[in-house]
């Protein structure tokens, strides 16, 4: 292969990015299409608590990967990881009809059910796709590569929630559409698995340890033997709980302090993730090829302000109107709905800047033989942080009954703490390692 010949171009890379593109699609879809007919009461529960039902959804999805990241690190180590992927993407397709059974029997717990199988879908693809790229990538290719990722999953959440959310807005309440759109994505993601190559199996000697809470306090423990890798894996974790406070609350923020309707969560949700894209493609571009933290503290600083700057934004909101607005409407209002757009989408951009470095340094400097059983490492401290989230925004909202815009600020301020504590300990520990952060 030539030197600059385009990933996208590769058979190595590109069925990988396709099969991690439509996964990630199916998440979205599935979850934005959830999230709306509950927040917008088109399925009708006993549970009245519209915040409460949410961040129970974003919990359960979440909860798989505290459970059973550490087992599926071993089998990704420990069998041929396009096989693998191969047989996870076929149970996605069993999972969608059971997601297709909830919907047309308008039923919220089936679909919760769903929800969760879809988290453990992705907990045991997780350890493989990240532990895949450095086998299918050059050295010099990986902070290419794992941009091309993240700008691929912010595409894939993008066009899962505008497909989600038009689906469900224009089947005028039949939901069999819905049904139908996540499972002809099911099928597109187990086609573009088979064109995947066969991998090298890196550990096939490994005992698969099915008690995933001993497993899992071990995978943790190998980690924080890793203290350079253990430090990126914790900068990791705190992205996912910040973006868990922030998304998790969209639909909700969205009816209660702008007045929108699903079309504008929509519209929030995509200036996110187009963002992130933007952020991640920018990386590459400023950060350069080689493996480095340049872009890690802009990204931080970006967190900080513009979530202060969203809480800011949300507190001009003029008084609510009898009906709810309309994209056209906000957009033609100008004003304070600018500026919250604005906010968002640079919250995006911060992401990307931040996440995509942390995310190529834990492959680049963690072992090869256990490269894949870091990465299930990263997901279960992904899963603690998301789901102290949950339980974090449920207390500040639903039991302390404290504004939203509150919780934004007190989650602004612990991302500059956190983060200010993680820059001076990777620096530390890279110096250690006798790398350089000008590299």
């Amino acid at each position: 292969m030539e030197k600059n010949e385009p990933l996208l171009s590769t058979r190595r890379f590109l069925p990988m990015f396709l099969t991690q593109f439509f996964g990630a699609l199916n998440d979205n879809v599935f979850k934005q299409a959830l999230l709306l007919v509950i927040t917008y009461g088109m399925i009708k529960q006993q549970v009245s608590d519209i915040g409460m039902l949410n961040n129970l959804a974003a919990l359960l999805f979440i909860l798989p990967y505290f459970i059973f990241s550490a087992t599926a690190g071993q089998i990704a180590d420990k069998y041929e990881r396009s096989l693998l992927i191969r047989a996870i993407k076929t149970i996605e397709i069993f999972i969608m009809l059971i997601g297709t059974a909830g919907f047309l029997l308008g039923n919220v717990w089936i679909l919760l059910l769903a929800l969760f199988l879809m988290g453990t879908h992705s907990t045991f693809f997780g350890p493989i796709k990240y532990a895949i790229l450095p086998e299918i990538l050059k050295p010099n290719e990986l902070m290419s590569g794992n941009a091309l990722f993240q700008t691929g999953t912010s595409l894939a959440i993008l066009i899962g929630m505008i497909l989600g959310g038009a689906v469900i807005s224009s089947a005028g309440g039949n939901l069999i559409w819905i049904s139908l759109t996540v499972l002809i994505i099911a099928v597109l993601g187990y086609i573009s698995s088979r064109f995947i190559l066969k991998q090298p199996i890196t550990a096939p000697d490994i005992t698969i340890d099915w008690n995933f809470f001993r497993t899992s306090f071990q995978t943790i423990q190998y980690a924080k033997s890793l203290p350079l890798v253990f430090a990126i894996l914790l900068g990791n974790s705190w992205y996912w709980f910040y973006g868990a406070t922030y998304l998790t609350q969209i639909p909700q923020m969205t009816l209660e302090n702008m007045h929108g309707n699903e079309n504008v969560v929509i519209l929030l949700l995509t200036l996110f993730s187009v963002g992130i894209g933007v952020g991640s493609m920018l990386c590459r571009k400023i950060g350069g090829a080689e493996v480095n933290i340049k872009m890690v503290p802009i990204g931080a600083i970006g967190l900080t302000l513009c979530a202060l700057y969203l809480a800011a934004s949300l507190h001009f909101v003029p008084s609510s109107t009898d009906e709810l607005l309309g994209i056209s409407e906000i957009l033609n209002l100008g004003g304070t709905y600018h500026h919250i757009l604005i906010a968002v989408t640079l919250l995006g951009i911060s992401g990307g800047f931040y996440i995509v470095p942390l995310y190529t340094m834990m492959q680049a400097y963690s072992p090869r033989s256990h490269r894949a059983r870091v990465v299930a490492a990263n997901n279960i401290l992904n899963a603690v942080f998301m789901v102290s989230s949950a339980i974090f925004s449920i207390i500040i909202l639903s039991i302390l009954n404290i504004d939203i815009k509150i919780l934004f600020c007190i989650t602004a301020v612990l991302s500059a703490i956190f983060s200010i504590w993680l820059l001076i300990k990777l620096k530390s520990l890279l110096k250690i390692a006798h790398v350089s952060l000008e590299d």
